[in-house]
């Protein structure tokens, strides 16, 4: 990225300046910045571009100034601290503390306003910047020839380019502003006019953008529209099937069709049901759970639906029941449903759809019930809405659960319905502490039978997995916001928001309006577990593909039972863009680029034609990868993204300025 240095600059002037979309960062320069403690406050708390706070000492008279703007910048909000290699030492150790809480990154800064040494003494400041607790290292050296600026460059030969700014001050190494971002370097430093330079040899940033995006022309309009995605059809879909159970008439209001969720409406209807729709408001008469018998229920492409209605089928008497499917539906195993359901005393006559469910629960002489939730967790939601229509008390303690969100959505949604099931996540000492749903490694759920669904009024939520794309988009290209989000929402893509500014990139919420905004930052290689949010694991490997270093993305391994082989499909289609990655059992690796990198090497991803394989998730992937491309990206089908999103296309195009 670019970063423009800000001196000599008061308050509103600065506010200014990082209002234009030109600008994508700033090192605001605290020592000559004219600016009271509120004012450091104030900028650092509400701008959600990424800041540098940076304060060079003149003097040792200056050290108590410095020590609280600097602090005071870090608890507002600063993406970056920069202290000098020969700061104080005291100032430093506390500065860095405050630092590390508040997830503020550290430069450490090396000067030589008289020349460059070598290669190898530089080596050994940079490591000496390391040991002092940098994040990243900024090395800036005088240059009066060539020779200077490829003593400096070779530091990317020795030390990872994410984490090293290094670049040569005076007119013989201003290509050195410009190369360092070849190499990787997270951000290099311009000025907003050749008169405002804080530097021997700095470039303005109208000659460096032209010098570093002239290859994506239409970067700057995209993110200028703000976007409003349909609802989440993982709520919709639990939604109209509880609706449909329930005793009276129930209201969805905030809904969006898709084809997921058209299959949910036919399903209810099935179940004898009356649904009707006007506007974006369902109204559904349930059936009090006194079902039709039905001989055969078509379940369209949905493996949600199809998990879910087994055992609901099973609970209701409605058994034996065919039970159909189409497209990709019809290619994906259900891997330990039969297991599962058989201790239950439900039959199913085959591993894939279409298949026959036969029985109804029998729990024997147990009380508590074990359960592999190694499988996912569509099955076990399934579960949890059918048991309480069943007679028995029954506990379930369900072992090595996965994508937990989406099992208490499937919670939240029957409390609103009027039946509560008690649950208790269980971990080690860590997820005790922390709460952190990655950590849990069992969940026991008290059921209380004999209960009955009651009609609701249920409001529909935006969904985050059709957010995540265009989020990502923001955090690669420029900017995104997004309308009508729940931060306090149970979906499990909710997750973006912290995978995200783990990559670098700046996210925040509007109070008033509840705009979701993504900033790009200076991305890095991030690892995250993507066992309780799979769904995110294709957006997330463009992202990666972005992401200076290498990225890991662990809980893979299940996704091959999607609606494609998600994990092959994902490393065939980034290998054939030009991007290393490589599967390594439940964990896929890949090697990414920062946008800056890929333009000044000529590495944009490549262009042509790819397979969607028939997957919603990869399409819409694709969509994003095709805004950083050498040529245009032809997908083979796009018609797979009305499965979740009818409107992906329309709306991505408005949202890049298409």
């Amino acid at each position: 990225m670019i970063c423009v240095s800000l001196a000599n600059k008061d308050i509103d002037s600065i506010f200014q300046i990082l209002e234009r979309p030109d600008v994508q960062m700033a090192e605001v320069r605290l020592d000559s910045c004219p600016l009271t403690m509120e004012e450091v406050e104030d900028l650092f708390s509400s701008i959600d571009k990424p800041l540098i706070a940076t304060y060079r000492l003149a003097d040792a008279s200056q050290v108590a100034e410095a020590e609280a703007k600097l602090l005071t910048a870090i608890q507002a909000g600063a993406a970056f601290l920069d202290l000098d290699i020969d700061a104080p030492a005291m100032m430093c150790k506390r500065l860095r503390r405050e630092a590390r809480e508040a997830g503020t990154l550290l430069i450490r800064s090396f000067h030589d306003a008289e020349g460059t040494d070598s290669t190898r003494s530089l080596s050994a400041v940079a490591e000496k910047c390391i040991h002092l607790g940098a994040d990243i290292v900024k090395i800036a050296t005088t240059a009066t020839s060539e020779a200077d600026v490829d003593k400096v460059l070779r530091l990317y030969d020795l030390f990872p380019p994410e984490n090293l700014v290094a670049f040569c001050m005076g007119d013989a190494g201003s290509r050195s502003r410009v190369e360092c971002l070849a190499k990787g370097a997270p951000f290099s430093y311009a000025a907003l006019s050749p008169e405002e330079a804080t530097a021997p040899g700095q470039m303005s940033l109208a000659d460096m953008r032209k010098a570093v995006y002239a290859g994506l022309p239409g970067l700057d309009v995209i993110g200028n529209e703000q976007v409003e995605v349909g609802c989440s059809k993982s709520c919709a879909q639990r939604a109209i099937i509880l609706a449909a159970l329930a005793d009276g008439t129930s209201h969805i209001s905030g809904y969006s069709p898709c084809r997921d969720n058209e299959s949910a409406i036919e399903a209810a209807k099935a179940l004898g049901a009356k649904v009707s729709c006007r506007g974006d408001v369902l109204t559904i008469t349930g059936t009090a759970g006194r079902v039709s018998a039905i001989k055969e229920l078509h379940a369209g492409e949905s493996g949600f639906l199809t998990r879910m209605m087994i055992p609901v089928l099973a609970a209701t008497g409605s058994t034996p029941v065919r039970i159909t499917g189409e497209k990709t539906l019809l290619a994906r195993p259900l891997p330990g449903a039969a297991a599962m359901l058989d201790f239950f005393g439900i039959s199913l006559d085959g591993e894939k759809v279409p298949l026959t469910v036969s029985g109804s629960f029998d729990f024997g002489n147990h009380d508590t019930i074990e359960i592999d939730g190694s499988g996912g967790s569509q099955l076990v939601s399934g579960l949890l809405a059918a048991l309480p229509l069943c007679k028995h008390n029954c506990t379930i303690h369900l072992n090595k659960p996965k994508s937990i969100p989406y099992i208490f959505m499937t919670l939240d949604l029957m409390r609103q319905f009027g039946v509560n099931v008690a649950s208790e996540m269980e971990g080690p000492e860590e997820f005790v502490e922390t709460q952190d749903w990655s950590l849990c490694d069992a969940i026991t759920f008290e059921v209380k039978g004999g209960c009955s669904y009651k009609a609701a009024d249920v409001n529909l939520e935006a969904d985050w997995s059709a957010a995540a794309n265009f989020m990502v988009a923001g955090a690669i290209f420029g900017k995104a916001d997004i309308k009508g989000l729940d931060t306090k929402s149970l979906q499990a893509d909710l997750s973006v928001l912290d995978i995200l500014p783990l990559a670098g990139a700046a996210v925040s919420q509007e109070e008033e309006s509840g705009i979701v905004h993504v900033v790009r930052g200076p991305l890095r290689g991030f690892e995250v577990d993507a066992s309780n949010c799979p769904d995110l694991v294709p957006v997330m490997s463009v992202l990666a593909a972005f992401c200076q270093g290498e990225s890991t993305i662990t809980g893979v391994a299940r996704l091959a039972t999607k609606e494609s082989n998600r994990p092959g499909v994902i490393v065939e289609m980034l290998k054939a863009m030009g991007v290393y990655a490589r599967l390594s059992g439940d964990k896929l690796h890949i090697d990414g680029r920062t946008l800056e990198s890929r333009l000044l090497t000529s590495r944009l991803l490549k262009g042509g034609s790819y397979p969607t394989y028939g997957d919603h998730r990869i399409a819409m992937a694709l969509a994003v990868a095709s805004l950083g491309s050498d040529s245009q990206i032809v997908m083979d089908d796009v018609t797979c993204m009305d499965k979740s999103f009818p409107a992906f296309m329309q709306t991505f195009k408005k949202f890049s300025g298409q």
